[in-house]
This record gives structure tokens, sequence and C-alpha cells, in this order.
């Protein structure tokens, strides 16, 4: 936490956090010229951003993309606004909220955590029933090939259909599936509206994808939730449910214990 604070704390990095709030998903030279600042200057705080976990990378062809990251702000505010007088730290509150509320720029979620653990035992966690049903509430009936059908169980209902299949499957290291149906009877079950359900509804189908990295003792877990439509709605509903997923998972691996547990269907999606 103490990098994050120390990151912070320079006026150019909050401007590149704020270039990237603005607008997410930008290159070194996107944001090169967005800011008038050196390319050198901008790698260097670029370096100190990622060693705080304030800013995640993810390579699309030969082109390496910079996103901002909400898992240390999360645990910012769950350490720091949730006990302390929020008026004093109002900026950080505020920076929570559009990071959960508000896609940026890219429409893609992107979000990245460090987990005390293994790959092998992510890995069992991101795919195994015993281990979905305790930090998500969700289950999935599939041999987790790629192109093989998946079916999500959540809340006694049963979504399986054609198009919700594994995209890709490297075990320890690469997880992708496409996202699952949105029902009327998730809906209701859900608590989402008639006028919000109707909106949804003729969205495209979005895809997830989990990659694991050994950073020693701890895995880096980056996840990429994308192919969203334009101002989409899953987008935001689903950039309210990670943070809350992915910080249960983590308690889990770390403690054997769970959070609160969030609300998988209407929050997650």
């Amino acid at each position: 936490m103490d990098e994050v604070f120390k990151a912070l704390a320079d006026t150019s990095r909050r401007r590149l956090l704020d270039s990237l709030n603005a607008r997410n998903g930008q290159s070194l030279r996107e944001l090169c010229a967005g800011l008038d600042m050196a390319r050198q200057s901008v790698s260097k705080h670029l370096a100190v951003l990622e060693a705080a976990n304030l800013v995640t990378t993810v390579w699309r062809g030969r082109e390496k993309l910079h996103y901002l990251n909400a898992e240390p702000i999360n645990a910012i505010a769950e350490r720091w606004i949730n006990r302390y007088d929020r008026e004093r730290v109002s900026a950080l509150a505020d920076l929570k909220r559009a990071l959960e509320e508000k896609p940026m720029g890219n429409h893609e979620f992107v979000y990245t955590t460090y987990i005390n653990t293994t790959p092998e035992r992510l890995w069992q966690a991101l795919t195994d029933p015993a281990f979905t049903r305790r930090y998500w509430g969700l289950a999935f009936d599939t041999d987790w090939r790629a192109g093989s059908p998946m079916a999500w169980e959540m809340g006694g209902m049963n979504l399986a259909d054609p198009e919700q299949v594994v995209v890709e499957s490297e075990p320890h290291r690469r997880l992708a599936y496409t996202w699952h149906s949105l029902t009327p009877e998730w809906a209701e079950a859900s608590g989402v509206g008639d006028e919000v359900f109707a909106k949804i509804a003729g969205e495209r189908r979005s895809k997830v994808t989990f990659e694991l990295e050994p950073v020693g003792p701890l895995v880096k877990l980056t996840v990429v939730h994308g192919d969203f439509d334009a101002d989409s709605t899953v987008r935001e509903m689903v950039g309210q449910g990670w943070p809350a997923i992915l910080s249960n998972l983590k308690t889990l691996l770390e403690t054997g214990a769970t959070l609160p547990q969030p609300e998988p269907a209407g929050q997650g999606g």
C-alpha cells in the first residue's frame, strides 16, 4: 500500500492516471502525445504505476495497451475510506466510484490483482464448482476444453446455450469463455427491471479472459472482460460485479474464508 501512496504523490503520475481514466487502453505513444511528455519520462512513470498495480497492461498484437487498475484503489477504500472520515479522502472515493461504475473510453473491463497462491490452485479456483460456489455463488458444467459448451448454474437456474462456450484453455496459464445468456428468468431472479432487461437483451454476447502469471510467491491474475457494444449496460453491470467477486476469490485463497457473498447473477452480469 505504501507503493500506491508513493505513486499517487507525483503530479505527473496523477496526470497519467487522469488520462487513462478519461480514455482507457492507451498505448505509450498515445499517452505521450496526449500529455505532451517525453517518451522516456512517461515510461519511467508508468513503471512506477505498474509496480504499484495502479496500471496494468494488455498486449494486442504488437501493441502494449495501458489500463487503469481498480484493485489497489479498492483496497485503500476498504482499509481507509470505510474506516475514517470520507470527506477527507473524497478524491479517492470519487476515483473508486469512477473505476467501478463508469466504462472509461475503451469498452473492455480490465482488472489485475496479485494473489498469494500457486497457478495450479488459482486455476482450480476458477474452474472447480467446489470453489466457484463459495466465492461466486455459481458453478460451471463443462470439461474446460477449447470449443466445449458450458452451462452456468446460478441461483437454482441452469443457463445453457449453444453460444456459451470455452474459447481458450491453457491450464494454469490462460482461460477464456463467453458470458452467460441474459434470459428473462435470470433477470427476474437478479432483480433486473423490464426496462433494463429490454436494453441488455439486445446486446451482443461478451467474453471474459483470465491470464495467470507467476510472480515470485504470488500469481498475477489479470481479468479482461470485453466484446461489448458501445455504451453497453452489461459492461456497467460487470464493472460493478467483478471487483467484489475477485476480492472474494483472493480472500478465499489466502485465508480459507470468504467475504460477504456478492449477488452473482445481478452483479456479475
